[in-house]
């Protein structure tokens, strides 16, 4: 296959297709952050750099030739963990760019395949949007079916679809769930949070907590560009940051976590500081899912 990747990132799509035997001719991979494209080049050095996504008209692809585009847009302006500001935010808007380049493709490739993700706290409002927009609605799956965090996320694509009496629907089934719990992942500690700490890091009025069960990677910490552990209440959008404690040490998720939390071998980031492993992980796919998608690509 020859394909586009948009908002690149950890370069998952990549991985995925290596992982469920679909060769890979030509990966086009478009991406701004040097630590992201670092990480591509590392695992994959025949990747080719096209660079900023708003860009794309000056980039040297034959458009005809692509089987595949993959898309993971911003999701800041759609997230209840962000403010809101919708699918015509600043940040989230970027998902019509990779709608105009899916169009051109279209003209010139009728029979290309897309996968698009972005999270499940949008709202129905931006969902309609997305979706009417690709002209095929999503499915949605949690990421909890296959790793140890809470990742709820859309995604649409034209991979398997299904008409309904209306719409058409991204018809991919839910994967199997492999009942891994946090507690399976973790290199060593307890996932207890000390009641000491409980107050100074309670957030918001959160009457319960889950505790052995999943987490959710989230970049958007106290500390810059650290992806912190977060236990989600699922009735809503308040959250507490979660830590590990061990021999009374308490620290959050090291990297080795972070990796298997969104399906990744342990050794995956190895090249890069566990600040820069985690804002790509926190902001990434989880790659079971990807491959789970994947593999309903007809060979």
């Amino acid at each position: 296959m020859n394909v586009v990747s948009l908002f690149n990132g950890m370069n998952t799509g990549r991985q995925a297709l290596e992982n469920v035997g679909i060769k890979v001719n030509k990966y086009y991979s478009s991406e701004i952050k040097p630590y992201a494209i670092e990480l591509t080049q590392h695992h994959f050095p025949d990747t080719i750099q096209v660079g900023d996504v708003t860009k794309w008209k000056e980039w040297d692809i034959d458009w005809q030739s692509i089987d595949l585009i993959l898309s993971g847009s911003p999701c800041q302006d759609l997230s209840a963990a962000g403010k809101r500001a919708g699918i015509n935010g600043s940040r989230s808007s970027l998902f019509f760019v990779f709608v105009e380049i899916l169009e051109h493709i279209k003209k010139l490739n009728s029979k290309v395949l897309f996968l698009q993700e972005n999270v499940g706290s949008a709202s129905k409002l931006d969902v309609g949007i997305m979706s009417r927009a690709l002209g095929v609605y999503p499915c949605r799956i949690n990421s909890k079916l296959v790793t140890a965090q809470l990742r709820d996320r859309y995604y649409w694509s034209n991979i398997k679809t299904k008409e309904t009496m209306f719409d058409l629907v991204t018809d991919i089934p839910q994967p199997k769930d492999l009942g891994i719990m946090f507690k399976d992942i973790i290199t060593g500690g307890t996932n207890i949070i000390p009641q000491d700490y409980l107050k100074e890091y309670k957030k918001g009025n959160m009457s319960t907590i889950q505790r052995d069960k999943h987490t959710c990677l989230n970049t958007e910490s106290g500390q810059q560009g650290h992806s912190q552990e977060y236990w989600i209440n699922r009735d809503s959008s308040t959250n507490m940051v979660t830590l590990i404690y061990e021999t009374e040490i308490v620290r959050t998720v090291n990297k080795i976590e972070m990796c298997r939390l969104q399906g990744f071998p342990d050794d995956y980031c190895d090249i890069l500081t566990t600040a820069k492993a985690g804002s790509l992980l926190g902001d990434g796919w989880t790659l079971p899912i990807i491959e789970h998608i994947f593999n309903f690509i007809e060979r």
